[in-house]
């Protein structure tokens, strides 16, 4: 009988470890860090992937890494393409539908062109959304508990700072802007949201139980965007970042005094 719960227990076990389970990475532990700026090989573009989110991961400022694979505004990609990480489009991979539609034009040099018998009058124009919005931003906290983890500026350091709370306390909008990645795909940080606020800052939102916003809305400064939760680590928090020109700076610095 003794022998028989044996390798009962011994076939329960080895089925147990052959299970395919998807790893839980949280991104304070050292593994899970990624340097400044990976400067190397390519990535292929999953489903649910935006250019943000890449950049993101990768440590890119996102209109670097568009223009190094000459991905022109909006920034759409598709599941497949290959982002290059070198600093340059990656050869044997085809363009996305939005660069060939952006290619230059063959000019004609058979004619020279006529000159204008006078240069025209300058016309002012008016100044575009992302001048509109480059000024200084007005910051909130992006949730109201307890700082437990704070900033590092080492190359393998802590990217944001962690804010403690209780499970589904809310996660605010730390500044008006537009809502560039929603989803889970980025390893350790869970359910996440980034905000893109103007051409040069980003936030980021990590860990969130549910998200309440949706990719390309725009969302005000202070309005709830998510619940608190613990996707993608070990305890209730929220993991908060800013990123300025694609470079993580210390949200306390930023952020209003308490």
């Amino acid at each position: 009988m003794r022998g028989a719960v044996s390798l009962f227990l011994l076939l329960f076990l080895s089925g147990c470890a052959t299970g395919n389970y998807a790893p839980v990475v949280d991104i304070y532990g050292q593994s899970s860090r990624q340097p400044n700026k990976v400067t190397s090989g390519s990535h292929k573009v999953r489903k649910g992937e935006t250019l943000y989110a890449i950049a993101w991961r990768f440590g890119w400022d996102y209109r670097a890494l568009a223009r190094a694979n000459h991905i022109a505004p909006p920034y759409t990609i598709y599941p497949g393409q290959v982002i290059s990480l070198a600093g340059k489009s990656p050869a044997s991979s085809t363009p996305s539908r939005a660069s060939r539609h952006h290619s230059p034009r063959t000019v004609s040099h058979s004619k020279p062109a006529r000159k204008a018998a006078s240069p025209p009058a300058p016309v002012a124009s008016k100044p575009s959304s992302s001048v509109a919005t480059s000024g200084p931003l007005q910051w909130h906290w992006p949730a109201s508990g307890k700082v437990v983890e704070s900033y590092s500026s080492n190359s393998h350091g802590q990217k944001g700072i962690a804010i403690s709370g209780r499970h589904g306390a809310p996660v605010i909008a730390a500044a008006p802007g537009t809502v560039v990645y929603r989803g889970s795909g980025l390893t350790g940080y869970g359910n996440l949201v980034i905000i893109k606020h103007n051409d040069r800052w980003l936030s980021a939102y990590a860990h969130n139980d549910k998200m309440l916003v949706k990719e390309g809305q725009s969302v005000t400064g202070g309005q709830q965007i998510a619940t608190m939760g613990a996707s993608g680590t070990y305890r209730t928090q929220l993991h908060f970042e800013i990123r300025r020109d694609g470079k993580p700076v210390n949200p306390l610095h930023y952020l209003p005094k308490r």
